[in-house]
């Protein structure tokens, strides 16, 4: 689209009319650190030819996972993507159609759709899959506004190890709303303490919050978890990860009212950081309160099966003051891949994939505590992901291993932490695993 300059005077009648008096009014909450304070160091005006060489010579100094063999997780994962999902998604009926957003979008667009609730519905054992968030940390972050929303209660407590992404999206979420109260119980072991855990959660609590696997891979004890989230009349929120659910229970298997997740793993390439897919489900009771879209199925006048957006509670479609959410939007591309991914695998594939990336982290993580100075930091159970103890700093260890064409893992050092967290997935061979634990051997 074109760039429009606005006049001095026009940018005036704009603060005016939003109530601002100036700019830097209207920027005033964003922090002064966080800011440019200066002109943008942009490239010099250039012809087509000169900037496909700039923009190539920029790009080659990416490292990928096409590249490099991959150890990282952390939320986003190196899972095998076969090429009939890109194929099919970038077909141009799907590639090219806007958001839906009216009830005129087409038949097939909102299919698809249904189609992909549906399977999720099916992989999460829930009753209801909204058309999807932005992302996994939106997802967690809507549902517990929701939580809020229905029981009328004002704190939220975290029972186990959340990512610290998003429990920083849920901290902005709960403070733009009115809400801080965070609760975060004490960890042992790296999984959260049930009996710390029944000392916080009282009748003012509208919801318990869990990561199943948690932040460092470690598997929570859900159950327990969701019996003292009830018996104090609080919702249970369990966020997922979808392709774990090959192997471990889904969520409404053990009584979660709500359960999202982060679909990147289902088929969506990690793309330096998104865009990804929140996966959002709820139980039957709870669908009217549930955010964003959701499409249901129904007969036309002739008697076929027709989609439609229904339920809609969002606030582009009711009144402010009545809507459960002001989301806009849904990740309508990304949900394809994961439907078009989830019926590719089918249900022996998804457990398959799931099989391969614990029994393949079971093994390295078990050679690398052969190696002396290496030693696994918490001996909870896990699914793919571990964090490893190091006799040099983690950071050391990615920077040699990058000399290697490997992405050895995440430094929780970035979280005021020790420990790299190394994940596995199904791509991974025996010689990649056996040759990355001899790297590890080599630095100490």
């Amino acid at each position: 689209m074109p760039f429009i300059v606005n006049t001095a005077g026009e940018r005036e009648e704009m603060l005016r009319a939003i109530g601002a008096g100036s700019f830097e009014e209207l920027i005033a909450d964003i922090p002064e650190e966080i800011r440019l304070n200066k002109a943008l160091n942009v490239f010099p005006a250039a012809d087509e030819l000169q900037v496909r060489k700039l923009l190539e010579g920029l790009a080659s100094a990416n490292r990928s996972t096409a590249d490099y063999v991959s150890f990282l997780g952390g939320g986003a994962y190196d899972h095998f993507i076969p090429a009939a999902i890109k194929t099919i998604a970038s077909r141009s009926e799907f590639y090219t159609a806007y958001t839906p957003y009216q009830a005129e979008v087409s038949q097939g667009t909102l299919q698809a759709i249904y189609e992909y609730q549906s399977l999720i519905c099916r992989l999460y054992d829930m009753d209801v899959t909204n058309a999807s968030m932005y992302d996994g940390a939106t997802a967690l972050a809507e549902a517990v506004l929701m939580a809020m929303n229905v029981t009328g209660r004002g704190q939220v407590v975290v029972a186990g190890k959340l990512h610290p992404y998003n429990s920083s999206v849920l901290k902005t979420y709960l403070e733009a709303s009115g809400h801080t109260a965070v609760l975060q119980n004490i960890l042992e072991d790296g999984v959260g303490s049930i009996s710390s855990l029944q000392g916080i959660v009282t009748g003012s609590v509208a919801a318990v919050v869990v990561q199943q696997p948690n932040f460092y891979g470690c598997l929570e004890e859900v159950e327990a978890i969701r019996d003292i989230a009830h018996a104090n009349g609080a919702l249970f929120i369990v966020s997922a990860d979808p392709l774990s659910l090959g192997v471990l229970a889904a969520p409404g298997s053990y009584g979660a009212d709500i359960a999202v997740g982060e679909g990147q793993p289902l088929g969506n390439a990690q793309n330096f950081g998104g865009p990804y897919l929140g996966i959002f489900t709820v139980k039957q009771q709870l669908v009217r309160k549930i955010p964003g879209r959701l499409v249901g199925m129904t007969k036309d006048r002739d008697g076929e099966d027709g989609f439609i957006l229904t339920l809609q509670t969002r606030e582009q479609h009711i009144r402010r003051e009545k809507a459960t959410s002001n989301i806009c939007s849904n990740q309508a591309l990304n949900a394809l891949q994961a439907a078009v991914y989830l019926s590719l695998l089918g249900k022996e594939g998804i457990r398959e994939v799931a099989a391969q990336s614990a029994q393949k982290a079971h093994y390295l993580a078990g050679k690398i505590s052969e190696i002396p100075g290496f030693s696994l930091k918490y001996k909870s159970p896990y699914f793919r992901e571990f964090v490893v103890e190091t006799p040099v700093p983690a950071a050391a260890i990615i920077a040699a291993m990058l000399e290697k064409k490997v992405f050895a893992g995440y430094d929780l050092a970035a979280h005021d932490e020790t420990g790299l967290l190394v994940a596995v997935t199904e791509k991974r061979t025996r010689q990649e695993l056996d040759s990355f634990v001899e790297n590890l051997g080599a630095l100490v």
